[in-house]
């Protein structure tokens, strides 16, 4: 199993919370092995290294000079026992609020990818609230309660809960439609509509394994107009070496969070003045956008396709011929009228590509056709779900569609998955996570048709040597696809690209061509994107890096520093010299040197160049790397050389 590198200082170093782990191996080269603020005495240091991985299973090694133990994080999926220490737990925490609360009203409480939640109607909650009920949950669990089953009549489960004036578990009675139904007690303290599984007593649950983690608001049934419920989210294991391992992987991912890196490195922001989920990109957030869609375009082209610009407002008998008003409504903002007629904001890019195509009549001759674009696009998603640039109203999207001949599916999804793999390994990813989803129940299309783009899927990933599962009958209604999750720095696992077989817009929207017969055909239409949402994909890179851009990549590649305002002058020389030739330099300075690089550090700048009376005498520089150390002093032209090919190289220097 693939598992991701990180090394956290031990006890001989002191670091604040937010800068633990400070070190990261990733799966690229050793150029991605980055080193944070300053202090190169940390290569002389003892450290303790922990491999993270995730699905099936997470994998921690914690070794040191003498001896190295290897600590496997299990999921739900691969321990059976480690799902019903969740589930229990999430009894173990309502049994504890009510004891504590009694006047909290109970819901639900599922196993989760990492823990368990449990949701409460009841006073809001705090921080201090959930030590109070980690410490009645414990001895909960110290008393060794037994977990027993009961099985009552639907009568006997409405008389109980009546009892207990339980009107969130009365509800959950109603849309129970098996009969018997089961309830879990614990002891004869506490029971739940359940249908289990749990351990056999709290005593099976290690206490020291189990921590309470964040509190959240959330709405009855996930619906905004129903009851705003209390919802305690916890994390549980099998034994304490699995809990802190948990803890080392999620302190990282806390450093590494984008929305904290976005605005301590002024790369992007979401201004409440103009909306929740709408991205503001700053300069130098929007240079590495810049940078990642010049390549985009680049690559698109060199591969054939045509770049397109489409509007971002349509009719909205645009939309009901597409289907979407039928199936995607509440994902669609509200139409505006138009000299009395109806117009949608664009929740998708692919209407607009098929209109293109519709311009002209084509012929066989001329196929594929590939069209591509960066579109930007406008979905409603409720204020509770958004989340940085994970989750957003407004985004842009490498949206691509290849018109095609049925003979032609195979290559054409071929050449996406080339397309992919190029591009994602430029950004840094090269572990994939393939799934192949086939024709679902309900699906539109001939049965030949659907067996040809299945079989053509299947063949061009055997071609491309990729493994792959196959997600039986999960494909969209209207065609077979491939999803690719690519793995991050911690093992974690983003969906980006995708390429989908659709046989329903091309009937809807009725696009034809001419065949060597002179006959009126079909064309097989693809979606396909590879980078997805680039607001997504730009989080995805802050939190794969922490920020720390490789050379190429960072908005700011050179910072030119003076000793003092005396070499000011021939720094801004320094700094015009190399902006000359495409690099992106500043200069800063009104500082002492040492504060200087401080801050050069904290930006995650990586390179720095100083200038003092000596440099000014030879004409050169003085250059010290975050990734490198110090590279020794140079003249201009060689520091320059030394700039351009790393970046040719996607190097660091």
């Amino acid at each position: 199993m693939a598992s991701t590198l990180f090394t956290i200082p031990m006890a001989t170093t002191t670091l604040s919370s937010s800068s633990i782990p400070s070190f990261l191996k990733f799966h690229t080269p050793f150029r991605s092995l980055r080193f944070p603020t300053p202090i190169p005495t940390f290569f002389h240091r003892k450290f303790t290294t922990l491999a993270v991985a995730t699905r099936p299973s997470q994998s921690v090694e914690v070794s040191d000079s003498d001896q190295q133990n290897k600590i496997v994080l299990p999921t739900n999926d691969s321990s059976h026992t480690l799902l019903r220490i969740r589930h229990t737990c999430a009894h173990v925490m309502a049994m504890a609020v009510q004891k504590l609360y009694p006047q909290a009203k109970v819901t639900i409480g599922p196993w989760i990818e990492n823990g368990f939640y449990y949701d409460f109607d009841m006073e809001p909650l705090t921080d201090k609230d959930l030590k109070r009920i980690k410490k009645e949950m414990d001895r909960i669990i110290s008393k060794n309660f037994p977990l027993v089953r009961e099985e009552v009549s639907r009568d006997e489960a409405h008389r109980r809960i009546s009892a207990l004036n339980e009107p969130y578990k009365m509800e959950i009675l109603e849309g129970i439609k098996e009969e018997p139904i089961t309830i879990y007690h614990i002891g004869e303290e506490w029971w739940d509509l359940c249908a289990g599984p749990h351990v056999e007593s709290t005593g099976n649950i290690n206490r020291n394994a189990v921590e309470l983690e964040s509190i959240a608001g959330a709405y009855w049934r996930g619906d905004e107009k129903k009851p705003m419920l209390q919802r305690i989210y916890g994390t549980a294991w099998e034994n304490e070496e699995q809990l802190k391992a948990y803890l080392h992987f999620k302190e990282e991912a806390k450093r590494r969070d984008h929305r904290r890196l976005g605005q301590d490195l002024d790369l992007f922001s979401i201004q409440e003045d103009a909306g929740g989920g709408l991205v503001f990109w700053h300069p130098k957030g929007a240079i590495v956008r810049h940078i990642i869609e010049d390549f985009w375009k680049k690559v698109h082209i060199e591969r054939g396709y045509d770049l397109l610009y489409t509007p971002h407002v349509a009719k909205a008998d645009l939309w009901k011929i597409s289907g979407h008003l039928d199936f995607y409504k509440e994902n669609m903002y509200d139409q505006m009228s138009i000299e009395d007629e109806l117009y949608q904001l664009r929740p998708m890019n692919c209407p607009y590509h098929i209109l293109v195509y519709k311009r002209k009549l084509h012929s066989y001759r001329e196929f594929p056709i590939r069209v591509a674009e960066l579109g930007t696009v406008y979905r409603y998603e409720l204020s509770g779900s958004l989340h940085g640039l994970f989750r957003v109203r407004g985004f842009t999207q490498d949206d691509a569609h290849i018109f095609c001949l049925e003979d032609q599916i195979k290559d054409e999804i071929r050449g996406v998955l080339d397309l992919t793999e190029e591009t994602l390994s430029q950004f840094g990813f090269d572990k994939y996570e393939i799934n192949l989803s086939t024709r679902p129940e309900k699906s539109v299309g001939e049965d030949d048709i659907w067996e040809k783009a299945t079989a053509a899927l299947k063949e061009a990933l055997d071609d491309k040597g990729w493994a792959y599962q196959i997600d039986d009958g999960g494909g969209a209604f209207y065609g077979p696809k491939i999803d690719v999750k690519i793995e991050d720095a911690l093992g974690r696992k983003w969906q980006c690209s995708t390429i989908q077989v659709d046989f329903n817009l091309p009937q809807r929207f009725d696009i034809t061509y001419v065949d060597a017969n002179s006959e009126k055909k079909r064309p097989i239409m693809i979606h396909r994107a590879v980078l997805g949402s680039l607001e997504r994909f730009f989080g995805v890179l802050i939190e794969h890096y922490a920020g720390d851009f490789p050379l190429w990549l960072s908005p700011v590649q050179a910072r030119i520093l003076p000793v003092t305002d005396a070499q000011l002058e021939y720094c801004k020389d320094v700094t015009n010299k190399l902006k000359k030739y495409g690099i992106r330099a500043e200069i800063c300075h009104g500082e002492r040197l040492p504060k200087l690089i401080r801050n050069a550090e904290k930006q995650k700048i990586p390179l720095m160049a100083v200038v003092g009376a000596k440099e000014i005498e030879t004409q050169t520089v003085t250059v010290r790397s975050r990734f490198g150390g110090e590279l020794g002093t140079m003249p201009v032209d060689v520091f320059i050389s030394r700039i351009k090919l790393a970046i040719e190289n996607t190097a660091s220097l």
